[in-house]
């Protein structure tokens, strides 16, 4: 009974402790956790910058961001518990041999034969990423696991370590391999010798054009037991120099970037110090979100010039009106209007004449033109100016408002402003056609009928007048100068006095009539520019402003992107890495 009940709770005690791995287990983020934070709004802004592009912005210019964006959702899918870091290095930089001290025991192939490694090998610490490495395409014969000292390590849980075949192999499948894998890992080791760690192909090739990714970036000087200690530090310092000279940002005094350290794989030096910190990268589990921010950093730096304009772009209310100034010109709104203003004039001359000027006028008018026409029709050439001067005033609105857009988006300005201008002057006669001329029929104010009564009142009083002097004259009434000359007189001087007195207060309302005739006429012309031309414009100018925020949203504001200079000077004068002397300052 004794032994049983030992055992009964033996099996409890196990029962008790099993349930708690899982219970780690679950601890950590779940396989294909999704991005959180500003990297998901930025790849959101992203898909959504592309898909508002893909009409304006060249195919070819998207094809870097659209393959972010697959790479991003492919790595999501796969496992976030599992880091996967890529060794890479020249022949002869002793890449294999590191990556068998950091397994702790011979996994890939070392020896004088070059190139040694012909596939990428890769070592995995824990289980689960058989997706990661089919991802990577690394043949199951390939994959390794740590036999001494690896499975039971807990600070290298989660790692996956590729050693890649040599950048610089004669083999030409071995370099498309490393090139491949390396647009897919979250992080690269880069082990460089003391003889090659200048070579142009390195640094021309893959650490200047990937001086974004320093945060997921390690720079391993290798085979320091070839050195002396002070040699080791001018090759260190040197190497430091090269990399601020590519861009690559150091992660120097506490700031984000690549970290650069000695080691010597053969005799052990710096391997411990090299574990440390990649166990501490590994466990922060940051990795994959970095290395895509670092990608869409890069997708975005090349899109730069696609979105981002010089100056502020857009139309103001000033080249607006100018437009509508422009368009009221070429169809004679000024013109029209004064036009407007001389027939009301002259219908109230007219009017209110007397009949005898108004003969005279229609005789010199006569004489002067050969017609008695007053509408006659517009010359060709003043159609073709009328039509340069609407295709000018498109110009010029498309002009300014394309200033300071980038490329795509000022051709786009260009021909959403060239598809309005093809229908707009006949759009202009149509319309000009439809309003009307306001001087074919001018209104005519209640006071003209009294006018036009006291008008006929003062001829009626000559013929009158002129009658009782000629019948005074034959004798059939009897004479008396005075009455008929003074009947005559007021006749003679009250027609013009009524002529003058309607010219005078026909003067402000033929104003306002011709005033309102162009404000019409202006207003209509300005509608069907800004339906035809103007709205195009601003539709396209709101599609890049749209975009220029996705744009700003995809860039964001990390620490990396702050931290990190292009050709500029050294980030720090202090060292972060192990040497022979260990961390000191420079």
């Amino acid at each position: 009974m004794i032994a049983r009940r030992a055992a009964e709770r033996a099996a409890a005690a196990v029962a008790e402790e099993k349930p708690r791995e899982p219970q780690e287990e679950d601890s950590l983020p779940p396989l294909g956790g999704s991005y959180g934070g500003p990297l998901r709004h930025r790849l959101d802004a992203l898909h959504e910058l592309v898909g508002l592009s893909r009409t304006r912005v060249e195919s070819e210019a998207l094809a870097e961001a659209g393959r972010v964006l697959d790479e991003a959702a492919a790595r999501q899918r796969l496992s976030s518990r599992h880091t996967v870091i890529a060794l890479a290095g020249a022949t002869g930089s002793g890449k294999s041999t590191l990556f068998n001290a950091l397994a702790g025991v011979p996994v890939s192939e070392t020896g004088l034969r070059r190139p040694t490694t012909s596939a990428p090998i890769a070592l995995s610490w824990s289980e689960g990423a058989a997706g990661l490495l089919d991802r990577l395409a690394v043949p199951s014969r390939l994959r390794r696991r740590p036999l001494a000292g690896g499975a039971g390590d807990t600070e290298l849980q989660g790692l996956v370590l590729v050693d890649l075949p040599d950048h610089d192999s004669a083999v030409t499948a071995h370099r498309d391999q490393v090139d491949r894998v390396l647009g897919l890992v979250d992080a690269v080791i880069w082990v460089v010798d003391p003889e090659k760690y200048a070579d142009a192909a390195l640094h021309e090739r893959y650490l200047r054009p990937l001086a974004g990714h320093a945060e997921v970036t390690f720079v391993v000087l290798n085979q320091i037991d070839r050195l002396g200690t002070e040699a080791a530090d001018l090759v260190l310092d040197d190497l430091r120099r090269l990399l601020d000279e590519d861009g690559v940002a150091l992660g120097e005094h506490g700031e984000p970037g690549a970290t650069v350290l000695a080691v010597s794989a053969l005799t052990g030096e710096g391997v411990p110090e090299l574990r440390e910190l990649v166990a501490r990268f590994v466990q922060e589990r940051t990795a994959p979100e970095r290395r895509i921010a670092a990608d869409v950093d890069a997708a975005a730096a090349r899109l730069r010039q696609a979105y981002v304009a010089d100056g502020r772009a857009g139309l103001d209310e000033r080249a607006r009106d100018a437009f509508t100034d422009r368009l009221a010109v070429a169809v004679g709104a000024q013109a029209a209007g004064e036009a407007a203003e001389r027939v009301w004039r002259r219908g109230a001359i007219r009017a209110c004449g007397t009949p005898w000027l108004r003969l005279y006028r229609w005789y010199e008018r006569l004489r002067a033109h050969g017609s008695t026409d007053p509408h006659l029709a517009l010359p060709a050439e003043d159609e073709l100016t009328a039509r340069q001067r609407v295709e000018q005033a498109v110009r010029i609105v498309a002009d300014e408002a394309s200033r300071g857009l980038p490329v795509p988006w000022a051709q786009a300005v260009r021909e959403a402003a060239a598809r309005g201008a093809a229908g707009l002057p006949e759009a202009l006669d149509e319309l000009t056609v439809s309003i009307g001329d306001p001087a074919a029929r001018p209104p005519r104010p209640a006071w003209w009928p009294a006018a036009v009564l006291a008008q006929a009142v003062m001829t009626l009083l000559q013929i009158f007048g002129a009658l009782w002097l000629v019948a005074q004259i034959v004798g059939v009434v009897e004479p008396g100068l005075l009455p008929p000359v003074l009947v005559m007189l007021g006749g003679i001087i009250g027609g013009p006095l009524v002529e003058w007195a309607c010219e005078s207060a026909v003067k402000g309302p033929a104003r306002r009539y011709g005033q309102e005739a162009e404000r019409r006429l202006r207003e209509a012309t300005a509608a069907c520019g800004r339906a035809r031309v103007l709205d195009p414009v601003a539709a396209e100018l709101m599609r890049y402003r749209e975009v220029r925020e996705q744009y700003a949203t995809v860039v964001g504001s990390r620490p990396s992107a702050a931290a990190r200079v292009v050709g500029g000077s050294r980030m720090g004068t202090t060292r972060l890495g192990a040497t022979r002397t260990g961390v000191r300052g420079r």
